[in-house]
């Protein structure tokens, strides 16, 4: 495995392969949304405009706070990254999401990291850091959500409440360190230079739930729209049920970016407050939104790294 995740880093260290990878996700990206566009343009009827756009930037502010965790722990393990080259090394690699696997985010981080003299054991560690607090927060939002949700959903995704208390363990920095040196020594590689801190998994979990916070909304005003009640318990219920449905889809790693279990789970979290087409229709406007976001960002991001190389 060790030589298999080597030979992948060399190779992405290729200006070719990278050129195809990019490629690759942004096509598959692509695809994602035009696969159900003529579910999209049905769920988009009767939708106002401004809830929409509302729903957009929404996402657009959701995706940059995610980027916002993800440089605290950097700047806590040693690295300060200046914000334009941290735009780019992360929402680049994040195009990576749309890759069945579940890993190819983190190496293409690991080697756009490396142009800006980031060590790749750094940025690894940084990336899964950050993916362990991601589920830590959403775990705790989902217990959160699960007493008001559906039967169905607690029969078929209660499990998740379970590993909250297993990664909470992992996220202290005491065993996460001593954790993350094991698998250094494991694989014969140098141990990190600035183990992770108390400040930092805290700074890096303050801008996860600011991020949460900002999905949820976007996904309620897209539930507005559709007929939900607007009301701060609705907007509870959607903040802690998309939390939840991203666990899910994150835990299920054999998909690209989460797709369709992510789906699942938020139309049953929604289902309580919505007709089944309006469930429906939010849980594709919100995967279209999103993916946008993921697509617009990472287009610039890719756009100001060939600028720079110029």
């Amino acid at each position: 495995m060790n030589a298999l995740i080597r030979g992948v880093m060399g190779a992405l260290r290729s200006t070719p392969v990278r050129l195809g990878f990019l490629a690759l996700v942004v096509v598959l990206a692509v695809y994602a949304v035009l696969s159900q566009w003529d579910d999209i343009v049905v769920a988009m009827a009767g939708m106002s405009p401004l809830l929409l756009l509302g729903s957009l930037l929404a996402g657009f502010i959701y995706v940059l706070m995610t980027m916002l965790a993800w440089r605290v722990l950097l700047a806590d393990m040693g690295t300060i990254l200046p914000l334009t080259a941290a735009f780019r090394v992360f929402f680049v690699s994040q195009l990576g999401k749309y890759l069945p696997g579940g890993v190819w985010n983190v190496l293409a981080a690991a080697e756009l990291g490396a142009d800006h003299d980031i060590p790749r054991r750094r940025s690894l560690s940084v990336m899964v850091v950050t993916v362990i607090v991601s589920i830590v927060t959403g775990a705790a939002l989902a217990v959160a959500v699960m007493p008001f949700a559906s039967e169905q959903l607690r029969n078929s995704y209660g499990w998740v409440t379970w590993t909250l208390p297993v990664f909470i363990i992992l996220l202290l920095p005491p065993v996460l360190n001593r954790l993350l040196a094991l698998i250094f020594r494991l694989t014969g590689r140098p141990a990190l230079e600035h183990p992770v801190s108390w400040s930092g998994i805290g700074a890096c979990t303050a801008w996860t739930l600011v991020a949460w916070t900002v999905a949820g909304l976007q996904v309620w005003l897209l539930a507005i729209g559709t007929g939900m009640t607007a009301s701060a318990g609705t907007l509870a219920l959607c903040i802690g049920g998309y939390a939840m449905a991203w666990t899910v889809g994150f835990l299920i790693v054999f998909v690209p970016a989460g797709a369709g279990v992510r789906e699942g789970v938020l139309g049953l979290v929604l289902a309580g407050s919505l007709s089944t087409g309006g469930a429906v229709a939010v849980v594709l406007l919100s995967r279209a939104v999103l993916t946008v976001a993921d697509l617009a960002m990472g287009g610039v991001g890719i756009f100001a790294a060939r600028r720079v190389r110029i």
